[in-house]
């Protein structure tokens, strides 16, 4: 490889054309900024980074990148329908039996959740509690479905989604029949409980099944269509358990309700478990790529991983913080509204399900007509899309206060109906964004990540503020003080989120980019595959940016130093690869397989492993102790941990002769040795060395040089961090030298050496002397900025 340095790209919003980026092997290729500019017609890194305002995009071709939008609905062989396709085409591309099932399935949770907002009184009386305690019970299965759904959204970014269905729905059939023969509050609660939980599988599994299944240009339909189902069975709902509750009469008619309830869950439940697995994330690298790659041997997904790069998310974020907030109101007033027709007006089950079947039946009119309108404005403006969302939530609240003081139940059936038609439009469109914004990889965390603001935050919340209020003042009073503000507050903020749309689709568009052309270069040149990849990584702490793009790659047996000012970013790169912390964007690979949200630990087990230094052994412990728990990840196999040891000790002989005694006594030398000895436990392809020679005398330097010499003749590939410049070039083949979190020289370590501002940075010298040896030397300039 030639030694060459990186000029820093420009970061203007009008103009500029960056460097290209390095490919590990003094190649060039196209840089990811770059690329999320073009969509967004801006100049990287802050336009598809960091969009500030309303995002402006170009006319004419700039959006045709984006999934969904310009040439919505391709088909998988890469051949673009002249327009978005109708709803009937997109599902016969995608099969019908997926969209059945999941469409019945929604429609039964409907009909149970629907239950117990209607049949409130009635199971109020027969448990015997307060009007507080039932409204409490009535959101606490929705927020329930907090502790199934980062589990269920885990499990749905990486298994068979449709035996995850069966098997939930199963157990929640079980739930809604246990719930009749519940004799007081707590065994309701529990009953609740299991259904919630058992429940929490509709949001991850099946909205990110369905994302997968069909295309982009119908998911506004396919979710209106599933919110029809919805509605009808909400329309349905109040007839059919207050007519069954009516029907068999008496204090304990609600319980036949849920006993019923069960029975047809039960038989699609059966169906669900047959459910075709598509390709991840196809309709997306169909539409961008126009091909369809597939991740033959996907590594496990880290929760908290995947939570941090979701989080990075502008839009998702917004959103989640938008429905969080309507939780307070949205929640509660189902039930809060039964209870007031009771009390307020004397309506018995079956008479407020009567109620409750008007804005239903509006709604069943009114999403068919939703859904075509948001494929269309998404087609052409994802934002708009999102705005549509937001306009559609803020007028809803405006309506609560006229139904409350609503003289009597048919005006109060009256005022209700716009309110249901535009929040059941809203949320019925909501699902098809979410899955739009966020990387296919994290689809079911991504959902799950909502879910725990949502109804952690917003229903449990919601519950516990309007249960003092429902007891002290009265439904009306409940609802107007937590529906009406904090459903326009949640809207206001959907409406705000519109600005961040087209920068997170510009770098999901970018990521899909880099995949195939990793795919491509692993096509054309098997043999040629690093031991592991870092590519276009950004990262920040807080709203401090510390690395910008940087990407690199390292081979098997090979030593690269990472050189720099100090606050450079070299020792984040080290955090980066190990997995203690997650960049905002970019790819970090082991072998070719993407482990960006793979857990430290896990890391561990595949090959990557870090050098903790003096500070990571185990002072009280003896040396061959501090072994025996470096090597813990493989104490099921206690032979093989002892092999281990041995195999490890034999590189130190000082360490065999102090084998017994504590770390403690060992010198600073001797303990980096102990801490490289547990490093090698593990028979690491990259070993992560930060530091190496900070405070050790000369000597011992030397002895340690000797064994990471052997270490690199045996094909072990490290990467180094490093002050010491003569340490350093002593042992690295090829360097890095970063200044600001960007990279400024990548090349031959030997050459490195020979560059005045390196050694301006370690010796001291004029840095600004060098830029015209350096002009002469790589024909390109180099922005000390």
């Amino acid at each position: 490889m030639t030694a060459r340095e990186i000029p820093r790209k420009a970061e203007h919003m009008d103009g500029g054309t960056a460097a290209p980026q390095r490919d590990g092997t003094g190649g060039e290729r196209g840089d990811l900024a770059d690329l999320a500019g073009a969509v967004l017609d801006e100049s990287p890194p802050t336009a598809a980074r960091r969009p500030s305002g309303r995002t402006r995009r170009s006319a004419g071709t700039a959006d045709t990148a984006v999934p969904g939008v310009g040439s919505a609905g391709a088909d998988p062989a890469g051949k673009p329908p002249a327009e978005s396709p109708t709803l009937r085409q997109g599902l016969r591309r995608g099969g019908t039996s997926v969209f059945t099932v999941l469409l019945i399935l929604t429609a039964l949770d409907e009909l149970e959740g629907a239950a117990l907002a209607v049949l409130a009184p009635d199971i109020r009386d027969s448990l015997g509690v307060g009007n507080g305690t039932i409204v409490f019970l009535g959101v606490a299965a929705g927020a329930f479905t907090v502790l199934g759904a980062v589990p269920m959204g885990w499990i749905a970014d990486r298994f068979r989604r449709g035996p995850v269905i069966g098997a939930s729905t199963a157990f929640f059939a079980v739930m809604v029949f246990l719930s009749g023969f519940a004799m007081n509050a707590f065994m309701f609660f529990w009953t609740r409980f299991g259904a919630g939980v058992a429940k929490s599988n509709s949001g991850p599994v099946q909205g990110s099944l369905l994302a997968d299944t069909y295309p982009i240009g119908i998911r506004g339909r396919l979710g209106a269509s599933i919110g029809v189902s919805g509605r009808l069975c909400a329309v349905l709902s109040p007839l059919v358990v207050g007519g069954i509750a009516a029907a068999v009469g008496g204090p304990d008619g609600w319980r036949w309700a849920y006993y019923l309830l069960g029975l047809p869950v039960v038989i699609f439940a059966a169906f669900a478990f047959f459910l075709p697995e598509p390709p991840r994330g196809q309709w997306e690298k169909t539409d961008v790529l126009g091909e369809v790659i597939e991740d033959e041997d996907p590594p496990p997904i880290s929760i908290e991983a995947a939570f941090a790069r979701l989080g990075r998310i502008r839009t998702l974020k917004t959103v989640i913080l938008a429905f969080a907030a309507m939780g307070f109101g949205l929640f509660t007033t189902p039930v809060l509204g039964n209870l007031f027709l009771e009390q307020e007006y004397g309506l018995d089950a079956f008479e407020r399900g009567m109620v409750g079947t008007a804005g239903g039946v509006a709604g069943l009119l009114v999403l068919p007509f939703v859904g075509r309108y948001y494929d269309r404005r998404f087609q052409e403006d994802p934002a708009r899309a999102l705005r549509l969302i937001g306009l559609l939530i803020v007028p809803s609240a405006l309506f609560a206060p006229l139904q409350f003081f609503a003289p009597n139940p048919v005006l109060f059936a009256v005022f209700g109906v716009p309110q249901v038609v535009l929040l059941s439009c809203a949320f019925a469109l909501m699902g098809p964004l979410m899955q739009t914004i966020v990387p296919y990889r994290l689809r079911g965390l991504g959902t799950a990540m909502a879910s725990i603001y949502v109804f952690f935050i917003g229903a449990t919340g919601g519950g516990l503020v309007s249960a003092p209020l429902i007891d002290g003042f009265g439904p009306r009073t409940a609802v107007l003080i937590t529906l009406v503000p904090a459903t326009i507050i949640g809207g206001l903020l959907i409406m705000r989120g519109a600005e961040h749309v087209h920068g997170d689709l510009a770098l999901i568009v970018a990521e899909l980019h880099e995949e195939q052309a990793e795919h491509a270069r692993r096509q054309a040149e098997p043999d040629r595959l690093p031991v592991l990849q870092v590519n276009h990584v950004d990262f920040s702490y807080g709203q401090v940016q510390v690395l910008y793009d940087v990407g690199f790659e390292v081979r098997r047996g090979e030593v690269l130093a990472l050189l720099g000012t100090n606050g450079a970013g070299k020792s984040t790169i080290l955090r980066l690869i190990a997995g203690l912390t997650t960049p905002e964007r970019g790819v970090i690979r082991l072998n070719g397989r993407t482990v960006t949200f793979v857990a430290p630990e896990q890391r561990v087990r595949m090959g990557i492993v870090s050098l903790a230094g003096g500070a990571g052994v185990f002072p009280g412990m003896s040396v061959r102790e501090n072994l025996e728990m470096g090597a813990y990840i493989h104490r099921a196999d206690p032979d093989l941990v002892r092999e281990r040891i041995e195999r490890s000790l034999a590189l130190f002989p000082r360490l065999v002769e102090r084998a017994d005694e504590p770390a403690s006594a060992l010198s600073g030398g001797q303990q980096q040795m102990l801490a490289l000895a547990m490093a090698l436990l593990h028979d690491p392809e990259v070993l992560l060395i930060d530091e190496l020679s900070l405070g050790l005398a000369p000597a011992m330097v030397g002895e340690l040089l000797e064994v990471i010499e052997r270490l690199r003749a045996e094909g072990l590939a490290m990467i180094v961090v490093e002050q010491s410049l003569n340490v350093a070039m002593s042992i690295a083949d090829r360097a890095l030298f970063l200044e600001k979190g960007r990279i400024r020289f990548e090349g031959a370590a030997a050459d490195l050496a020979e560059r005045d501002f390196v050694r301006a940075v370690f010796l001291g010298g004029d840095a600004g002397a060098d830029t015209s040896d350096e002009r002469s030397a790589s024909g390109k300039s180099v922005d000390h900025g």
